[in-house]
C-alpha cells in the first residue's frame, strides 16, 4: 500500500486556512494560537503514526486451497 499523504503539507495548508481566517476577523489572536495548538497537536499525533512499520504479523491468512485427503 503506498501512502501519498504529507503531513507537513496538511498543516501547511491548515495553518493558511487558520491565517486567512484570522485576517478575516472570524478569528481573534488567542482563538488563533488555540487553534494553532490544535493542529500542532493533530500534526504530532499523524507524524508520530506514519514513523511506524505496518505490522501484519498477527493476521492471519486465509487459506487458498484444501488440504489434500489421504
Amino acid at each position: 500500500m503506498t501512502y501519498n499523504f504529507d503531513p507537513d503539507r496538511w498543516f501547511d495548508l491548515q495553518r493558511q486556512a487558520l491565517e486567512a481566517r484570522r485576517a478575516a476577523g472570524q478569528l481573534d489572536d488567542a482563538s488563533f494560537e488555540t487553534e494553532l495548538e490544535r493542529i500542532e497537536a493533530r500534526l504530532d499525533w499523524m507524524r508520530s503514526r506514519l514513523d511506524h512499520p505496518f505490522d501484519l504479523s498477527e493476521t492471519r491468512r486465509p487459506r487458498t486451497s484444501r488440504p489434500r485427503e489421504r
